[in-house]
């Protein structure tokens, strides 16, 4: 195999590939989905961060947080009030202040808040509130107030957001969609248009080809899964690990986008198959969406071993020891496509 050959043939599929639709959707519909989702549940274009309170006593939390121009403070009757309009999503954070609060810090007394969070708000702007209660709490007392916090969970999603559990899906679509059908697609259209044969009189091997046209989609594919990562707020310290899972996860989507390729006569053939594969392929980011499915179904899909270390990086601070088994199965599984890919390829 000469590199030569292989770097002029990638040059090849790199100059053609922006006429190739796939490659078009490669790049516009991650981009696209990671905007809607961001439109949708905040992440672009999100208003102030929003403070429901219960102040029967008049306390001058209230006053200092109805001053902080980047909030929306609401005022609320009732317990009963806050906890609904913070189960509801109408506020982020709801803050239940007794009425003898003020009273208590400032004579040196200890203190209780109760918090209620809204689990599907956006974690700055949890931060965001938190924050500033500490900083109202030290301007109200002098000092570092004895202050107990009572902070508890409401709304339909206590863990993640809808956004957090969308991720793995649309990290997977880039990876996968990418990856599997550039090479895929490119093949197919060689065949039809009878191009490969032209290749093949060339001093180019049948490898090289194949090797070019999944590095174009490994590359493609993994870029555009970091811009997915980063535009959906879930970058990490340890990008460089979660560079080598998404690359992985390329490589065995490309060796099998050139399997398809290969086996496959034409371009109607090609979707009419990677349809029929969706749900073995996307299986573990549907699993993801919804808590109540038991989750170890998912490890019977093999996609389920390219994202869910991602997901556990970005998501849960999973370090390399954590992740080394699936990177293991992805490993045997990357050895195994290639094997079937040979003999694929010699017959």
């Amino acid at each position: 195999m000469s590199l030569r050959r292989i770097l002029a043939l990638l040059y090849r599929e790199a100059v053609q590939g922006p006429k190739n639709f796939i490659f078009i959707f490669t790049i516009v519909v991650p981009l696209g989905l990671s905007l809607a989702l961001g439109l949708i549940f905040g992440t672009f274009f999100s208003g102030k961060p929003r403070l429901g309170i219960v102040d029967p006593g008049a306390s001058r939390l209230t006053q200092l947080a109805e001053a902080m121009p980047g909030l929306v403070v609401r005022r609320y009757a009732s317990e009963a009030e806050l906890r609904d309009a913070t189960a509801n999503g109408a506020v982020d954070v709801g803050l239940l202040v007794s009425a003898d609060f003020d009273q208590r810090v400032l004579s040196g007394q200890s203190g209780s808040l109760t918090v209620y969070v809204w689990g599907e708000s956006l974690l700055r702007d949890r931060v965001l509130i938190g924050t500033a209660i500490a900083d109202w709490l030290r301007e109200l007392a002098g000092h570092e107030p004895p202050v107990t916090i009572a902070t508890t969970m409401l709304g339909a999603n206590n863990e993640l957001t809808w956004q957090q559990r969308l991720l793995p899906l649309l990290v997977l679509m880039t990876v996968v969609f990418g990856a599997l059908m550039l090479p895929a697609s490119s093949l197919v259209s060689e065949k039809q248009r009878r191009t490969l044969h032209a290749l093949l009189v060339t001093p180019a091997t049948r490898a090289e080809i194949y090797v070019a046209k999944g590095v174009l989609g490994v590359a493609l594919s993994t870029v555009m899964a970091l811009v997915v990562l980063a535009l959906n707020g879930a970058w990490s310290s340890q990008i460089w690990l979660v560079l080598l899972v998404l690359f992985l996860g390329a490589v065995l989507s490309a060796e099998f986008g050139i399997l398809l390729g290969v086996l496959v006569s034409d371009i109607n053939s090609l979707f009419a198959t990677v349809k029929g594969l969706g749900l073995l392929l996307y299986a573990p980011a549907l699993i993801a969406l919804f808590p109540m499915i038991p989750q170890w179904i998912a490890q019977f899909f093999p996609t389920f071993y390219m994202i869910d270390p991602v997901i556990a990086i970005v998501q849960r601070g999973a370090t390399l020891p954590d992740i080394a088994g699936q990177l293991a199965v992805l490993g045997v599984m990357i050895v195994a496509l290639a094997g079937a890919l040979r003999v694929a390829r010699e017959r």
